[in-house]
């Protein structure tokens, strides 16, 4: 009978159903050496966000077949690692959305009426009622920044309460908004119009304090604003100020920069004020949902199911698994460079399988690609289960083509993508020793493998114009990794592709779109 380590506090209803095709042991609070000395003994392994399950316990774990998170986030599972073993891990991304929605309507609710204060008020034999006169919801504007599931579930609630609804989310389409009942805005229009504003975004270098002291002083001074997504997206020292010279009326946060929240000003701040210690997904149904859903998955697993929540890739061999890597990480990178570069809002993927690709199963190499298309704005929450789901969403057409005839590389993949920026498409190529390269951009060829921080320009071929990119990057302190050109015909037209060690500093984009001769420029984080 096979084996399964829970090693985390879990509801007991998830342990009843593990135990219908498994031994099931419950061990919490393992020392990390003692998780590496037993996991060999074990076939699957269900946690939650205290055990951390390292590339040693990954090595370790010769027998495992699965690793299940219950909750969302696999932060504390080397996921490159269990893939690398052929180890699934699963995790239940729907288990809390309903539990982290309702959280934020709660809060604006709290927020709008001053109910902490006035329970503490009464509590200490009080009667003020003037004190706490508060604003109603209805027929105000709730801007909804991201939506997503949570988002979305947000904006149907309080549609139903009577609010007017803005959005913004670069990376959804017009059309699902729509349906939301949202009408679709820039950030800065948004944080003018809407009364209420609800944060529901990942943490990324692009959302870290997007509600910082300029965004805050757009704001009404009526407006507030209740962040249950993320720590960091809101500048705590920017809000601390606005809130005390009564910039903004009020605030709620469920997420901190850093948890426990510990010695910090927002304690200090008064009725204007909501502060919840991280309890969006801290429903008893939400734990409940989490549970079931990962132990079902587990379950499935053992009895040689396909998982429905996989974040690594779902029902693969291993031998498949190990003859398309290499190509599922081109795809990924392909995919997540040409959706940079084309804006946030895509509307099209086309994905062409060329040379001997071509006659390899297609469906993995473009699920890689949507979740490197969609990857720069979902972060952990997009994966190879979910990126068709999302895409769909987002109202992504997807198209498929496949020609074994060109024979540039043994094999290779073409994406062009249509978004808000424009049409722009990229190929590339796995090399021997599995070295993936990028081999053109918008047709202008190249050969340059990909880089963590890279730039491209698009400029006319002549004289000079490379040494006048490489010293405005070097009066900025930019340090160049490789530099390649591309172009068709001598003097026309041509691409830059240059590595760079480090993110390009705020306004040298600018700068390098003023060189005589450049005609755009991107940055790409991949």
């Amino acid at each position: 009978m096979p084996k399964v380590l829970v090693s985390d506090p879990i509801d007991q209803v998830g342990i009843d159903i593990l135990s219908q095709v498994a031994q099931v042991d419950v061990k919490t609070g393992l020392p990390p050496e003692e998780l590496i000395r037993i996991i060999p003994d074990y076939d699957a392994l269900m946690i939650r966000s205290g055990t951390r399950v390292t590339q040693a316990v990954i090595e370790a774990g010769k027998q495992l077949k699965i690793i299940g998170r219950a909750g969302v986030g696999v932060d504390n599972v080397d996921v490159p690692e269990a893939t690398r073993k052929g180890i699934l891990v699963v995790n239940s991304p729907e288990g809390n959305t309903i539990a982290a929605a309702e959280h934020a309507i709660a809060m604006m609710l709290s927020m709008s009426r001053y109910i902490p204060a006035a329970n503490q008020s009464v509590k200490g034999g009080k009667w003020s009622r003037s004190s706490f006169t508060g604003v109603e919801v209805y027929k105000k504007t709730l801007g909804v920044v991201g939506l997503g599931k949570i988002g979305a579930h947000v904006a149907t609630v309080a549609r139903a309460m009577g609010m007017k609804l803005l959005a913004y989310d670069p990376f959804i389409s017009t059309e699902r908004a729509e349906q939301l009942g949202c009408r679709v805005v820039e950030l800065d229009l948004l944080l003018q119009e809407a009364d209420f504003i609800t944060l529901h975004l990942p943490k990324t270098p692009e959302t870290t304090h997007l509600i910082n002291t300029e965004a805050l002083a757009k704001m009404k001074p009526t407006a507030r604003i209740i962040n249950c997504a993320r720590g960091g997206i809101i500048d705590e020292a920017a809000l601390t100020i606005a809130l005390k010279e009564g910039k903004i009326a009020g605030a709620a946060l469920d997420v901190y920069e850093a948890e426990p929240l510990g010695e910090s000003p927002l304690k200090e701040l008064g009725k204007e004020i909501v502060l919840t210690p991280h309890l969006g997904a801290s429903t008893e149904e939400a734990q409940v949902n989490v549970a079931i859903d990962v132990a079902e998955q587990i379950r499935d697993v053992l009895l040689g199911l396909p998982a429905r929540s996989a974040v690594n890739i779902p029902g693969l061999r291993p031998d498949v698994l190990e003859k398309l890597r290499p190509y599922l990480q081109l795809a990924e990178t392909l995919g997540n460079l040409v959706g940079q570069l084309a804006g946030g809002r895509v509307e099209s993927l086309n994905v062409l399988l060329q040379g001997e690709l071509a006659t390899n199963e297609s469906q993995p190499i473009v699920v890689a690609a949507l979740k490197g298309l969609l990857s720069h704005a979902l972060q952990e929450r997009v994966n190879y289960v979910n990126a068709s789901i999302e895409a769909k969403e987002r109202g992504i057409r997807v198209i498929e083509t496949r020609d074994a005839s060109i024979k540039d590389y043994s094999g290779s993949l073409h994406l062009s993508a249509k978004g808000a920026l424009g049409e722009y498409s990229v190929t590339g190529a796995v090399l021997g020793d599995d070295e993936i390269r990028i081999t053109s951009l918008n047709e202008f060829p190249i050969n340059v493998p990909p880089n963590r921080y890279m730039l491209f320009t698009l400029h006319r071929d002549m004289p000079g114009i490379i040494g006048k990119i490489g010293s405005l990057l070097g009066s900025f302190n930019v340090n160049i990794a490789s530099m390649q050109v591309g172009r068709k015909i001598v003097r026309g037209d041509a691409v830059m592709v240059l590595s760079i060690d480090d993110p390009l500093p705020e306004g040298i984009l600018a700068e390098i779109t003023k060189v005589p001769g450049i005609r755009d420029a991107y940055t790409v984080t991949l």
